[in-house]
This record gives structure tokens, C-alpha cells and sequence, in this order.
């Protein structure tokens, strides 16, 4: 990637640190879009939920 210097028009490769923080940036971007869409268009299915305890696990 390379940048064009807006005072000198000299084109400077850009920073690999930048270029990190700009690629990590776009995936929790997209990861904060995934979740929003999941909030706003899943509806959950209340459910009852049933487990057997052993007697002998509720006499310790």
C-alpha cells in the first residue's frame, strides 16, 4: 500500500503498524456488524429445560 504525501506529492509505503491496526480495525468492525445483525433479526426460543440430579449429588 502506498500513500501519496499531500505537500510534496512524493508517494511514502505506509507503516506496517498502521497497516496492522487498519486491517485489525476492518475485522472487529465486522465482527461488531455480524452481532448487531444477530441482535436485531434472531428472536430466541424460550424453552423449558429439564436435568435429573442424582439423589446422592444433593447429599454432600
Amino acid at each position: 500500500m502506498v500513500v501519496k504525501d499531500a505537500d510534496s506529492g512524493v508517494e511514502t509505503p505506509v507503516p506496517s503498524l498502521i497497516r496492522f491496526l487498519l486491517v485489525i480495525a476492518i475485522l472487529v468492525g465486522l465482527v461488531w456488524g455480524g452481532m448487531l445483525a444477530l441482535v436485531a433479526f434472531v428472536e430466541p426460543q424460550p424453552r423449558e429445560m429439564i436435568q435429573v440430579i442424582p439423589p446422592n449429588r444433593l447429599n454432600r
